[in-house]
């Protein structure tokens, strides 16, 4: 997977989050996913397509970080992952995939993005439609950890 391509996932979620919570997400030593299963409670995903390549990004949060990001952003704490919390993970999930399309597209890559989907619960899977590696991405904050995945083919031209 190109770290080139990478890069401005990482950009997009930590400007996402520093501006839109106050909260420094600082990136931890990516690797390749092995099976399905959440590392969270609460996954937003989201797929992309274009000319060049075809993937996926997920987006997961662990309880205790997604509450104080929406404590931080709403100015309410929830009780628990409920309508709300799942709403502003499905939004989230889309600014960062769209401030990510932005910095891609100045090098040339275009890809079109579909409505994000959340899924909430303990235990859950994430299932990427892409048939290249699986990138998970630890993110440390000061309200624990969370992790972002990226699954990615590029199309090979002739």
């Amino acid at each position: 997977m190109n770290v080139a391509f990478i890069n401005p996932f990482i950009s997009a979620i930590q400007d996402t989050l520093s501006t839109m919570a106050t909260l420094e997400a600082i990136p931890g030593r990516p690797s390749i996913k092995e099976g399905t299963a959440a590392k969270g409670d609460v996954t937003g995903i989201i797929g992309m397509a274009g000319p060049q390549l075809t993937g996926s990004l997920a987006v997961c949060f662990t309880e205790a970080v997604i509450v104080e990001i929406s404590r931080r952003m709403l100015g309410e704490t929830p009780q628990a992952i409920d309508e709300t919390v799942t709403d502003m993970v499905g939004e989230l999930t889309n600014i960062v995939t769209g401030g990510a399309k932005k910095l891609l597209a100045e090098d040339g890559y275009d890809f079109d993005m579909a409505i994000p989907s959340v899924v909430t619960g303990r235990d859950h899977t994430i299932e990427h439609k892409s048939s290249g590696p699986t990138l998970i991405l630890p993110f440390d904050t000061e309200a624990g950890p969370f992790f972002m995945e990226i699954c990615f083919s590029e199309k090979v031209t002739s």
